[in-house]
């Protein structure tokens, strides 16, 4: 072929396909090269100027894990991109003995997307993402090939009118990247499982046999020759999701899915914390809430002996309560009790530990609101934390006689960390998180609407972590025990709390029924009683109570109980002056 001599075939589609070829320009000393091109000639010359431009265009682009581009011509009417494959082998190569592991298979895909959405964000697709178009080298570096040779390909000779051009381009790049990424979650589940979705070697037939185009389902299958840890079976499942809503919107949001299970589980070995220590350490835990500097003047002026007045004004602003419990469970105040001391979980006993001196510290250190965020993401999180507070009324009012309604109220608070958390330092995250457990209409008329993810599937697909997990290690990181971590995981929703064995698990529980009835209450109207009912039916026996005691704790907190009672008081008051 021309000055090529063709050494075998690499891969092909129905759209390109690749060579190993030699040289023969560069002479005796030649080294190794890939040739992608086309599958079908173009049919003119206009259609073959129009390619050679989209081509060129996308080989301007500089980038890590884009590979450099030797050349771009027409050989025997064939158009063609070359590149330098030495040192390098394709990524489909090795993947028959032994297996990649899932660290490696993950670190390969995170690089990939890096590279994919630079060049999305300059306005190139790649096209035709298949197992031959990516060349990884002996350091494990990835690299795309091939950008544009398919999707140029099809692409019209003739542009439209100036006026339609933006809106034409949107349109290819959206729809073309949302290709890519789907073919970047099949390449994932071909690396994870060791053989082709679907046993077919093209992923774009592939794409054709799945929804929305067709009815066949990609998902990773238990068993695969090495263990796939359950956080990235989600991610790469999410990818190939059958419902294309729940897919990734972009190669960004999959690569930060991916960096984030790496950096807790894989390489940092730190868990969900090394998510979040550095933006710990720049925003705070959670900014201070709406209305935090009055109440730190208030604090200001109160007496340092009337304790439960100032923790009733403490209690107030999750941010400032959580604040003083980080404090007196830190290692220096906690190595000034005596030995075996338990960790403090009251805003009574932490101001009755630092002073009065200490809550006024705490307060005036907090981020004021909001924070770093937006107004959009300020006002989810001031929604979230007066959820959080309506949850802790309601365990507070579901608690059994003898229990200590302010540690009651803290542990629901601490059980609701994580989704705080999340929602502070990663806001873009959490908002794709509610849309994931959010249900979609039926795909065709009577059939039933297609379930949203679990908040931990979800979590897992976006963050590369589990949102109560994210919890877990900032309470952790605070300072509290073990003891206190059991406390603050809910109950698992696959298991029946039937009997309570000792006031550890009786606080987990109440905790953790309050926050589900919440829960199921943001549900549509039809769906709010049956939610109810099932939390009754998990609850009932362990708290003692029917589900009329659980609609009535429920009606006790809903938004604007509060007022309908003080507005009832004044109408009982003025009827008996009457």
């Amino acid at each position: 072929m021309g000055p090529f001599q063709l050494v075998a075939l690499a891969g092909k589609s129905r759209l390109t396909m690749a060579w190993r070829i030699h040289d023969q320009r560069q002479g005796a000393s030649h080294s190794p090269r890939l040739l992608v091109m086309p599958r079908t000639q173009p049919p003119d010359a206009a259609a073959v100027q129009a390619w050679e431009q989209r081509v060129r265009r996308a080989a301007r682009l500089r980038h890590p894990h884009l590979a450099e581009v030797v050349d771009v011509g027409v050989v025997e009417r064939w158009p063609y991109v070359l590149y330098d494959a030495a040192g390098m082998e394709l990524l489909d190569e090795p993947i028959t003995l032994p297996p990649p592991g899932a660290a490696e298979v993950a670190q390969w895909m995170a690089d990939a997307l890096t590279g994919l959405a630079y060049a999305h964000d300059g306005g190139v697709v790649h096209g035709d993402v298949q197992p031959y178009m990516l060349l990884r080298d002996e350091q494990g570096q990835v690299r795309w090939v091939g950008l544009e040779v398919a999707e140029a390909a099809g692409a019209p000779t003739k542009l439209p009118a100036a006026h339609h051009i933006d809106a034409l381009q949107l349109y290819r790049l959206r729809d073309a990247a949302r290709a890519d990424l789907l073919g970047v979650g099949l390449l994932m589940h071909q690396l994870l499982c060791g053989q082709a979705p679907l046993d077919e070697a093209d992923f774009g037939v592939v794409v054709e046999r799945m929804p929305p185009a067709g009815r066949e389902l990609v998902r990773l299958p238990w068993e695969t020759p090495r263990p796939v840890p359950e956080v990235l079976r989600a991610i790469a499942n999410r990818a190939t999701d059958r419902q294309p809503r729940q897919r990734y919107g972009s190669a960004r949001a999959m690569a930060r899915a991916l960096e984030g299970w790496l950096q807790a589980e894989g390489r940092a070995g730190g868990g969900p914390l090394a998510l979040l220590r550095d933006r710990l350490h720049s925003a705070g835990t959670l900014p201070g809430s709406p209305g935090s500097a009055a109440r730190a003047a208030r604090l200001a002026l109160m007496d340092k002996e009337r304790t439960n007045e100032l923790a009733e004004v403490v209690l107030q602003d999750v941010a400032l309560s959580f604040e003083l419990l980080r404090g007196v469970n830190s290692a220096q105040v906690r190595g000034s009790q005596p030995a075996g001391g338990a960790a403090i979980l009251t805003v009574r006993r932490a101001i009755a530990m630092i002073g009065l001196d200490g809550v006024r510290r705490a307060a005036l250190g907090l981020r004021a609101w909001p924070g770093p965020l937006p107004e959009d993401s300020a006002k989810t999180l001031g929604r979230l934390l007066g959820t959080a507070r309506r949850t802790g009324q309601l365990a507070q009012a579901l608690r059994p006689a003898g229990y200590d309604g302010e540690v009651v109220l803290m542990v629901t608070l601490l059980q609701l960390l994580g989704r705080l958390v999340a929602a502070y330092h990663f806001p873009d995250e959490w908002q794709q998180i509610q849309r994931l457990m959010q249900p979609a209409p039926p795909e065709l008329p009577g059939e039933a609407e297609q379930p949203g993810m679990s908040e931990q599937a979800a979590s897992f697909a976006v963050l590369g972590a589990d949102i109560e997990g994210l919890g877990a290690a900032v309470a952790r990181y605070w300072g509290l025990d073990d003891s206190v971590l059991h406390l603050i995981r809910r109950m698992p929703l696959a298991t029946l709390p039937r009997s309570i064995d000792n006031d550890d698990d009786m606080l987990r529980a109440v905790a953790s029924c309050a926050i589900e009835l919440i829960d199921g209450q943001s549900a549509d109207e039809a769906r709010r009683e049956a939610a109810l009912r099932q939390v009754a039916q998990r609850y009932g026996r362990p708290l003692k109570m029917s589900l009329r005691d659980f609609r009535d704790a429920l009606a006790g907190v809903r938004p604007g109980a509060a007022a309908a009672k003080v507005a009832a008081a004044s109408q009982e008051q003025s009827e008996n002056r009457a």
